[in-house]
């Protein structure tokens, strides 16, 4: 980003030099990677005065040439000149020895005395082409003018010069991209005040062309302001305007178009010019046009929208691609008389996305993708007007339209002064801080003897939280300004979050390893075939990838099964039978409500669960043994007593399903044939999958703890014959109800179906564990509850109590 040390003295008035303007910038955040020097004619026409012809006479050796003296001053001085139309009494241009030219082709030249034909010349009466002023050379250049002879030449031809700063200008500091934003700043760092242009001369002329603005998206779109102006000559912008462009490397154009551009780069509020006879039905609408449709930019390049992008667009077509690139078809042309002129802001990410998409990047999208000050638009505006009314001519056909439904407020923000200190390392005065802060224009409320509220204004996107006031303290201040001590040591500002995701997430992990399972990492890319043959999956739900590398890594993963069980396959295709992986992953999903993700922990269990050994025989896995791992789990996240389901059939054999309140959360069972022939796996797999997303949510940010009792714990037994679709959650649900707070846990430790009793029947032995913090339990109300306990088994569970 350049920035021109003239255009910044318009703001505030300094007499550092460039090279000390950029150490003050660069200490402060602001780093100027190079100064350079930009002049309206190259070399300033340093060494070239205004002079007068004294005498003219012909060259005694030379039929072409004429021997002159010429007045420059305190000197008058011999100069030989080709030129035809020299003549006693003229004003001209002389280059004094020792002065370097450089010509309107680009060559330079430097003038030095010497003898033509036997005759002295010690200067040189100048052309046009020859002082860079433009590419006459048919004679030299007579100058209409009363100015003393001897005067530089750079003050009759008003040779513009100015430094230029070269700022690398870092993301966050969206509100530096300008010169208004820069002198912000420099403000602040000399402690000297800022002369903001004033806009109060601004006048309405008339309400001739008024334009309608409607704004679909608020979101998408704050605010949207505008007005026309009418009866324009466009042409060439004035010298001024012209020479400050180019000081910051920009072309112009024309005086519209300039203006535009000379705004935003002034106050960081990019604007956009239509052609206001080019509008469509009196009216501008800011919202999306349809996917494919074909727009044409200002490059005259046809471009196919994403149907994402917002649009500016009036009854009947799309005028510009918002805050990025003007349509052809509504610019400024030499036949422009009529103009419709925005100022707007837009969303951040909606600019970004609509760049990146086609590959634009503007001065426009750079500082809107960057967020802009909200409250600019309209003083942009008034000032745009006012200057085109000026180069241009006209009049100002409308009142401003300003759309701004929901104007966003200051962030007030609590500062502690001691978070000042700890932070900075040093003891600042509360004075101190105060009067750079409002340097800076942040506000202070509600003082006290501990801290203040700092009130940031919208344009300071990047001040949000208190250790960026504080920042924003330090860089004013000064980093030199902070001694170093002796000990080095670093501290930070942060509100810790009661559940760390990740820590929990590598606590879970450390214990499924401590299990003997060994975790994977799988490609969230997948083949489109499994969710089309799943039964559990629908094809449809489907996220296809539109830049796909081959057909088997179409669309993204609904599950983590089937890129799980390719990793069983692997393995099992290369002996390793016994498995036990798990996996946290994200699956996707395309529904009717839009795309969603989330995570999700997978575990596998496949093979033997111990390897073979002469001290006991080999069992294979069990689906106990993985409802085991899962109940191990959810335990340690304290997410409170899932509700037991079965699942339903598909991608289990048989299987279970467990809620929280009516989510849910789990689901564990033998994994069906059809899905395992999938994956070429011909042996059991028992399969459990976690809503890693839901059970974080759940899980308790703060632990706690109770003191062990110093009293005995007590079991007694029962033996029930049930009906066999009452499941053990059933009775453990009603036993928490019927026990009270004596009851610790409820277990089971022997099922029995078999010819001894009914077919429909079945008989479980459970054992209950009975304790008391404050007391030792005695027989009367162990029994009691007890009692309680079969009552409920009895009423709730048609059961059977085998005594």
């Amino acid at each position: 980003m350049n920035i021109s040390l003239h255009r910044l003295k318009e703001y505030l008035s300094f007499d550092q030099s460039p090279e000390e303007i950029a150490a003050l910038l660069t200490a402060s955040g602001l780093e100027v990677e190079g100064i350079s020097t930009f002049e309206s004619i190259p070399g300033s026409l340093e060494g070239v005065v205004i002079g007068e012809v004294l005498t003219c006479a012909p060259h005694p050796n030379a039929d072409k040439l004429r021997v002159t003296t010429v007045s420059i001053g305190e000197e008058v001085v011999p100069i030989v000149c080709g030129a035809p139309n020299v003549a006693a009494g003229q004003k001209v241009a002389v280059a004094t020895v020792g002065a370097t030219l450089y010509t309107s082709s680009g060559e330079s030249f430097q003038i030095k005395k010497a003898k033509i034909r036997g005759e002295v010349s010690e200067g040189m009466i100048c052309a046009e082409d020859e002082l860079g002023l433009g590419d006459n050379h048919d004679g030299i250049l007579v100058l209409e003018t009363d100015l003393a002879n001897g005067t530089p030449a750079s003050e009759y031809f008003g040779i513009f010069r100015t430094d230029v700063l070269e700022i690398g200008l870092t993301p966050n500091r969206a509100d530096a991209a300008s010169h208004m934003g820069v002198a912000r700043d420099l403000s602040a760092l000399l402690r000297k005040p800022l002369r903001l242009p004033s806009v109060e001369h601004f006048a309405v002329d008339n309400e001739a062309l008024p334009i309608e603005v409607e704004v679909e998206d608020a979101n998408d779109c704050p605010r949207y302001a505008g007005l026309t102006l009418t009866g324009l000559k466009v042409g060439p912008s004035p010298e001024w305007l012209q020479n400050y462009l180019k000081a910051i490397d920009l072309e112009p154009i024309n005086n519209v178009v300039d203006v535009t551009n000379f705004i935003l780069h002034d106050l960081g509020q990019p604007l956009h010019a239509f052609d206001a006879s080019k509008i469509k039905g009196g009216k501008i609408i800011v919202k999306r046009l349809p996917k494919g449709t074909s727009f044409t930019t200002l490059d005259e390049k046809e471009r196919k929208l994403s149907g994402a992008e917002l649009m500016i667009c009036d009854e009947g077509q799309g005028l510009c691609i918002a805050g990025i690139f003007g349509g052809l078809g509504s610019g400024i042309s030499e036949q422009t008389t009529e103009v419709f002129l925005e100022s707007a802001c837009f969303s951040p990410d909606i600019i970004r996305k609509g760049s990146q998409y086609h590959g634009l990047k503007t001065d426009a999208s750079f500082r809107f993708e960057r967020g802009t000050d909200p409250n600019m638009p309209v003083y942009a505006l008034k000032r745009a007007a006012m200057l085109i009314k000026e180069l241009a001519g006209g009049n100002i056909s409308s009142s401003i339209v300003d759309v701004y439904p929901n104007p966003i407020q200051d962030v007030r923000i609590w500062v502690k002064y001691r978070n000042v200190t700890r932070l900075i390392g040093k003891e600042i005065s509360k004075d101190e801080i105060h009067d750079i802060l409002r340097s800076l224009e942040i506000g202070i409320e509600g003082e006290t003897g501990e801290g203040f509220f700092a009130i940031v204004k919208p344009y300071r996107v990047d001040v949000t939280r208190e250790a960026d006031i504080i920042e924003e303290v330090l860089r004013i201040y000064g980093f030199d300004a902070i001694p170093l001590s002796d000990t080095y040591q670093a501290d930070f500002l942060a509100n810790h979050p009661e559940k760390d995701g990740n820590r929990i997430q590598y606590r879970i992990s450390e214990i499924l390893s401590a299990r003997g399972f060994y975790e994977i990492i799988t490609n969230s890319l997948t083949k489109p075939s499994y969710a089309e043959q799943s039964p559990h999956l629908d094809g449809k739900d489907s996220v296809i990838v539109l830049n796909k590398l081959s057909e088997d890594l179409g669309v993204l993963r609904q599950s983590l099964v089937h890129t799980g069980l390719e990793v069983l396959a692997y393995n099992i295709n290369r002996r390793q039978k016994d498995l036990a992986c798990f996996e946290f992953g994200t699956v996707y999903r395309n529904s009717v409500k839009g795309y969603a993700e989330r995570k999700h922990l997978s575990l596998f269990l496949t093979g033997n669960a111990t390897s073979e050994s002469w001290l006991a025989p080999v069992s294979p896995v069990q689906f106990s043994q993985l409802y085991a791992v899962v109940e191990a789990l959810l335990l340690k996240l304290h997410v409170g007593t899932p509700t037991v389901e079965m699942a339903e059939e598909g991608d289990f054999e048989y299987g279970l399903k467990l809620l929280l309140g009516k989510a849910p959360v789990a689901r564990i069972g033998l994994l069906s044939d059809t899905v395992t022939r999938m994956a070429e796996i011909k042996q059991d797999v028992f399969y459990a999958e976690l809503d890693w997303t839901a059970l974080l949510e759940a899980t308790e940010g703060v632990r706690k703890f109770a003191e062990i009792s110093k009293f005995p714990e007590v079991r007694r037994d029962l033996s029930l014959v049930i009906d066999k679709s009452v499941s053990f959650a059933t009775l453990k649900e009603l036993a928490e109800k019927a026990g009270g707070p004596l009851l610790r846990r409820v277990g089971v430790f022997d099922v029995y179906t078999g010819d001894k009793i009914d077919a429909s029947k079945k008989a479980y032995a459970l054992s209950f564990f009975l304790q008391d913090f404050e007391k030792t339990l005695t027989d009367k109300v162990i029994d009691k509850t007890m009692t309680r306990l079969m009552q409920v088994f009895e009423k709730e569970a048609d059961a059977y109590i085998r005594k």
